[in-house]
């Protein structure tokens, strides 16, 4: 059986490796894991872990209504292993949505909070009642184990017909569901993808994905524990799976003639290339190998065909789910070894969990033997070692043990410092303001800032007394310091005071006691304030009071000086009122910054999302911070 001990060895080797990131990613965010940015806020975490995942257990609701409803009683033997699949498919996928949701501890919202017009919403509800649904349908085999649940089991038995009808129906939804979600990117998605029928796409390629994934787990289990393998029934299966192959390509062919859109496929472009490569892997191929008797009936063709539907159609959820916007984004996105890292892992503790059952439950006909149950076998040694193990069960605790803790260690060793450090945020420095009479405000240099009429402000608040609104601080020996100088991070708080400069004898050269005060805890609420020292630090008149050493980001500060101000003279001159509105100062904002097709400029304050803060809350907020 090292067939079984060398799998599960290497499962709880990636378990252990995304564990470790796992952790890293709650602690520390999104942004110290994943590679997603606003442009691409769905990778393979959402083509990979959520579609595809969910397509993969399409496996459950197939073969029940190949047995129940289509009565082919000589599929029995493969009903209990894809319904327990479907159901550790379901479970895989909440997990890694969880991953990928930026407040997953918020994913009760949307039992309360119903919004019935988005076909998320109905992919979350039906993922909930059918994941209910299949832990229904399989709850009688583990309960099967325990004779005290006897009434129990015999209950839920006599609703398996209505729990099958139920989840035919819920998976049916949801899997065509999956496929609404696009119908928003038009112009998004490239035209060998998009189709306005794609929830029809969806679920026909969710059919023969079904098959095909049963058929292969069938395969490699049975590999894995050296039973004959059952390749009548895959074969039968196999037959299925071509008509529904052809009507996916026939309907897929169609829709893109139909469209006009017939000669992206032999432009010669990268996505045309991509669109032919998955019709060959997914479609074209294995029909071919599905409709010769001989290679359907070899374990060899078998394997083959199943695994290129497998890969195929978790390769067309990937390109629909991001690979084929590339053009139109102008963004390039590459999963980072953390995100494969949680897939991989996610996607092994489902494996692990399946091969227990296969081997603790009534599963099979009769349950598969191996050496790890057998509590009077020979005791196993470590060859390389020497080192006595116990028995085999004993013996193989140990070791996936230790492989779990090794792949655990090595995760966290692995992780960037940097990522750690900038808890998801990448350190963009702030930069001075260019121009003269006219400010030119762009502190990370992206072409996107505003021009700031500085004469103006002065002339218009009052003269040069009213500089102290903005520059509220100054450096030693400095007279209106500028903004980026104290703010120096553009989206993060940084330290101004600098304790270990001022420590250091390169720096300020200063004893501990030179701040704090003998035989008191040297805390910062206890230490001399700044202005203890610098006298010429707060100029006269200023109204803003510093009681922090860490400044807010230069974008925090720059909005919440504006807004605080444009939003007082809107509410005290009513034909001044889109004063607090973005293009006031954004009046070149970038043409691709819309709202439901709307440029942001003709949206009104407090309307359609664009909400801001009232004056009070952001002194508060300032007060606060500073």
């Amino acid at each position: 059986m090292n067939r079984v001990r060398n799998t599960k060895t290497v499962l709880w080797m990636l378990t252990g490796l995304a564990a470790a990131v796992g952790i890293t990613r709650f602690i520390f965010g999104l942004g110290a894991t994943t590679n997603l940015t606003d442009t691409t806020p769905w990778g393979i975490w959402i083509g990979f872990d959520v579609m595809a995942g969910v397509a993969l257990a399409g496996g459950g609701f197939v073969m029940t209504a190949i047995f129940y409803m289509f009565k082919r009683e000589k599929y029995h033997p493969l009903v209990k292993p894809a319904v327990l699949t479907a159901f550790l498919g379901y479970i895989a996928v909440v997990c890694g949505l969880m991953f990928d949701l930026g407040l997953p501890w918020n994913i009760w919202h949307m039992i309360v909070f119903w919004n019935p017009h988005s076909p998320l919403f109905e992919v979350g509800w039906c993922v909930m009642l059918y994941t209910t649904v299949l832990l229904l349908e399989f709850s009688p085999v583990p309960l099967e184990e325990f004779s005290r649940y006897a009434k129990i089991r015999s209950f839920i038995m006599r609703l398996r017909f209505p729990l099958v009808l139920l989840g035919i129906m819920l998976s049916t939804l949801h899997q065509s569901s999956l496929g609404s979600l696009f119908l928003i990117m038009p112009y998004k998605m490239h035209p060998l993808w998009y189709s306005p029928i794609m929830p029809v796409m969806f679920f026909i390629s969710a059919v023969a994905l079904g098959l095909m994934m049963v058929s292969l787990e069938s395969l490699a289990s049975h590999w894995l524990y050296r039973r004959k393998p059952e390749n009548d029934l895959v074969s039968g299966l196999m037959k299925a799976a071509v008509w529904v192959l052809a009507v996916y390509f026939l309907i897929k062919i169609a829709d893109i003639a139909a469209s006009g859109e017939m000669g992206l496929i032999f432009a010669g472009t990268w996505e045309g290339n991509l669109f032919i490569l998955e019709m060959l892997i997914s479609v074209i191929i294995p029909i071919i190998i599905f409709s010769v008797p001989r290679l359907r009936g070899s374990s060899g063709g078998q394997w083959t065909g199943s695994f290129l539907v497998v890969f195929g159609m978790i390769f067309n959820r990937i390109n629909v789910g991001g690979l084929t916007m590339v053009s139109s984004t102008g963004s390039t996105y590459i999963p980072s070894w953390m995100e494969i890292a949680i897939s991989l892992g996610v996607v092994s503790a489902a494996g692990l969990v399946f091969l227990f059952a296969i081997e603790k439950l009534h599963i099979w006909e009769s349950r598969p033997s191996h050496p790890e149950a057998d509590a009077h076998a020979r005791p196993e040694f470590d060859y390389s070692s020497r080192v006595w193990l116990g028995v085999p069960g004993t013996a193989a605790r140990t070791r996936y043990s230790l492989a779990f803790v090794l792949s655990f260690a090595l995760g966290f060793a692995f992780i960037p410092d940097d990522k750690i450090a900038s808890q998801g945020v990448d350190p963009t420095p702030a930069h001075k303001a260019r121009g003269g009479d006219v400010l030119y405000i762009d502190g990370n240099h992206d072409g996107y800032g505003t021009g700031f009429n500085h004469a103006a402000h002065i002339d218009s608040l009052g003269g040069t007394t009213s500089c102290v609104g903005c520059h509220h601080m100054n450096l030693p020996g400095d007279k209106e310091s500028g903004c980026w100088e104290c703010h120096r991070s553009m989206y993060s708080v940084n330290d101004v005071f600098n304790h270990d400069w001022h420590a250091d004898e390169n720096g300020g050269n200063l004893a501990c006691l030179d701040c704090h005060a003998p035989e008191q805890e040297r805390q910062k609420e206890s230490a001399k304030t700044c202005n203890d020292c610098h006298l010429d630090l707060y100029p006269e008149g200023t109204k803003i009071a510093v009681e922090s050493y860490l400044a807010p980001s230069y974008v925090d500060v720059m909005h919440r000086n504006c807004i605080v101000c444009h939003r007082q003279k809107a509410a005290e001159n009513e034909n001044r009122a889109k004063l607090a509105l973005c293009p006031t100062c954004h009046a070149g904002l970038p043409p691709d910054i819309l709202k439901d097709g709307v440029r942001i400029e003709d949206y009104e304050l407090g309307i359609n999302n664009v909400i801001l803060p009232d004056p009070g809350e952001l002194n508060e907020r300032q007060s606060s911070d500073n």
